[in-house]
């Protein structure tokens, strides 16, 4: 495995493999088995894997935790190179961002709902940090857990309206065996909110019953959801929503694909989660 730490030598080595077929998995390091599970599709649908860690400072606002975000580059290292990652790819802030940015990346629609409504400018940052990063690795797709599911929709309105002649795969959240989604924030939970955490995929997955069983009305479902969430943990919810997806529009009957998303915060930690339905109330795993 190669350890690439400057733009120019990334892009220099692309030139050498712009005939191969290149898997790209963009993480912010302290890397998981979710993370892992894009590199191991990656490498079975690509001839080379190429993984970038870089916290990005654009995407966090001013109370955030880039400071505190947990960080293990050498772990990181040896983990991506156990797992088959042909290029690392890891640059500092000052070589990504070299002078202050004399253009504004914003993304409009489906930024003001879920996270995006009380992180504002998040997704602004997510996607100007993708389009250098896709610039500097070229790849042939790229490759996302549905975990972070509204990142992943602005990625595709990214990808689509800006013409990256990149395919966009979407994998399934990888999940603890009790079902909470795995984290780089969970090491911030205290041992009964990790309890408590697990009420979060409990909740959707009874959402999920209530469409199967035929409930089409979003509004109840939602209240459903919040009601198991408030009576099974002591976090406080910050929100529990219903969309269709990947626009994240507001429905009025389930008649179409939806994405049932909550966001949950604890003392240390606000934990995301979601699940994204058909209709019937079928579960998506993938999507490309």
């Amino acid at each position: 495995m190669k350890i690439i730490r400057t733009v120019q030598t990334m892009m220099k080595e692309m030139e050498l493999l712009k005939d191969k077929k290149v898997g790209f998995v963009p993480t912010m390091g302290y890397l998981h088995e979710g993370h892992l599970s894009l590199v191991e599709t990656a490498k079975k649908e690509n001839d080379i894997v190429i993984m970038s860690i870089f916290v990005n400072p654009l995407q966090f606002g001013p109370n955030e935790d880039f400071d505190q975000y947990p960080r293990d580059e050498q772990k990181d290292a040896e983990v991506a190179k156990q797992a088959g990652v042909s290029i690392l790819f890891i640059p500092t802030v000052n070589e990504m961002y070299p002078d202050e940015m004399s253009i504004n990346m914003t993304i409009g629609k489906g930024s003001n709902v879920l996270c995006g409504k009380s992180r504002p400018g998040h997704f602004d940052g997510v996607i100007t940090v993708l389009t250098k990063l896709f610039h500097m690795t070229q790849p042939t797709n790229a490759y996302f857990g549905l975990k972070d599911a509204q990142q992943f929709a602005m990625v595709n309105s990214l990808i689509s309206e800006l013409n990256f002649p990149i395919q966009l795969i979407g994998l399934p959240t990888v999940r603890e065996s009790d079902g909470l989604a795995k984290s780089s924030r969970n090491v911030y939970l205290s041992s009964m909110e990790r309890t408590d955490a697990t009420a979060l995929y409990s909740a959707l997955k009874l959402g999920q019953k209530l469409i199967v069983d035929g409930i089409k009305n979003p509004v109840t479902i939602i209240k459903e959801v919040e009601n198991f969430i408030r009576t099974s943990t002591k976090g406080s919810i910050d929100y529990v929503e219903l969309l269709s997806f990947p626009n994240l529009e507001n429905v009025v009957i389930i008649n179409e694909q939806i994405i049932l998303a909550v966001a949950v915060k604890f003392k240390k930690a606000r934990l995301i989660d979601n699940i994204i339905l058909n209709p019937d109330g079928s579960q998506l795993d993938r999507i490309n």
